[in-house]
């Protein structure tokens, strides 16, 4: 069972970039030991589901003493995958939040389209998509530099696992195009400019967020052995030159995957994007590496453990960002505002631990734990879960605590603390 596991896991990580599917490593392990329940959501073209949210908050703002609130949640999600002809398929996902909560923590009413297109097939290893579509690239779990497209996409955060923000994000208005042959794949996409500014209404598609200028990608992946099967990707956006990536994943043992991400190009350093007026900051664009990289292990009763390494060379150093954090603030302010903008790395280096146990003690019950680790200012984020699965519900109960120095990539967080109660049910 061990290195059935391990090999799905391998599948997964190596498959997921070349179709965007998105699959995480607990997927794998579904596959691994399919369920009715999973098989009963797969065989039907929609997905439907609820989910209530309570809690204790402690919000924390600059220049104020931390308070806790009471926080409450509901949201409605919607997926339908159907086919409308053998050839063609329609796809529509959106994601409407409720939130009762301070202005400090977000919206209230957020409804977030995910994806709408239309995605034909003419021959079983051709395929064209047009419309909105969530494309994920990436072999690493906690930072992926060659997933190009995060930028802008995610409007509201409700999950802190990273294959929760991944998903729940919206996806990018593009014309898509696939060629597969045996062990490969080759994809071309084209992103265009839609709109200049992003757009915060409560109802707002967004695509100011998404697509505010042309960009393009083409991803080639080929199986060179049984378990080496590496994905090249270059990547065209007009206010940078074309950027590099590559994914690769190999399986070590029967329960041991390694993975490696990487993207570099010509490229100016996020500070001075966020200050690009600013005479104390260097504009030119240089060699620019980024990198995630690190093993997953499952052990044979599906308890998975991937620890990782990042690295951001386009983020600022140590001494920087000390500098940054004790100076101006409105300097601080608007490269914590593109960053998370970016969805990027705040300084040069991080640490990651992702932990999910399935069936944990019993059957049904799942736990997750996640730990993010700033290397250059030592704060970190600890998120855990334990979540129960019923066969149409699922009962959870959340907890978070960031921590650090109040001008920390972590402790600066409104949301310092939480614990929550969390109701989802699939109709």
């Amino acid at each position: 069972m061990q290195k059935k596991q391990a090999t799905a896991l391998l599948s997964i990580a190596l498959c997921a970039p070349v179709f965007a599917s998105g699959t995480t490593e607990d997927d794998a392990l579904n596959l691994a030991d399919a369920t009715t329940e999973s098989a009963t959501i797969e065989a039907s073209n929609w997905r439907i589901f609820t989910e209530a949210t309570a809690g204790r908050t402690t919000v924390h703002q600059w220049g104020q003493p931390d308070r806790a609130e009471d926080t409450q949640r509901l949201s409605l999600d919607l997926l339908i995958d159907k086919k409308l002809s053998p050839e063609l398929r329609a796809v529509l996902s959106d994601r409407l939040d409720l939130n009762h909560q301070s202005e400090a923590l977000g919206q209230k009413t957020l409804n977030n389209l995910k994806e709408a297109y239309l995605s034909w097939q003419p021959q079983n290893d051709r395929v064209l998509d047009a419309g909105r579509i969530n494309v994920r690239y990436g072999a690493a779990t906690g930072y992926n530099p060659t997933d190009f497209f995060r930028e802008g996409a995610n409007r509201a955060i409700t999950s802190f696992d990273p294959n929760a923000i991944r998903e729940n994000r919206m996806g990018t208005a593009m014309l898509r195009g696939q060629t597969l042959w045996q062990g490969g794949a080759l994809t071309a996409i084209v992103a265009p400019k839609v709109s200049d500014k992003p757009n915060n209404g409560d109802w707002s598609a967004d695509f100011g967020s998404t697509n505010n200028r042309n960009r393009w990608l083409v991803s080639v992946s080929h199986q060179l052995a049984d378990n080496f099967n590496p994905q090249l990707v270059l990547y065209g956006d007009q206010r940078q030159p074309v950027q590099m990536g590559l994914n690769l994943a190999m399986l070590v043992n029967d329960a041991t995957v390694a993975h490696m991400e990487w993207s570099g190009g010509q490229q100016k350093t996020l500070l001075a994007q966020a200050l690009p007026l600013s005479p104390a900051v260097a504009q030119d664009e240089t060699f620019r590496n980024r990198l995630a990289t690190g093993l997953t292990y499952t052990t044979t009763n599906k308890l998975s453990i991937t620890g990782e390494y990042h690295y951001n060379g386009a983020a600022v150093d140590k001494a920087v960002w000390n500098a940054l954090r004790t100076s101006s603030m409105l300097d601080y302010a608007s490269y914590r505002e593109l960053i998370e903008e970016q969805l990027d790395l705040t300084t040069r280096q991080a640490a990651f631990v992702r932990a999910s146990w399935q069936d944990a003690f019993i059957n049904r019950l799942d736990l997750t734990a996640v730990l993010r680790y700033n290397l250059d200012d030592h704060s970190k984020l600890s998120w855990l879960e334990a979540r129960y699965r019923f066969d149409k519900s699922e009962i959870a109960l959340q907890w978070l605590m960031a921590s650090g120095n109040d001008s920390s990539d972590f402790g600066a967080m409104a949301q310092r603390r939480y614990i929550q109660a969390l109701f989802r049910h699939y109709f």
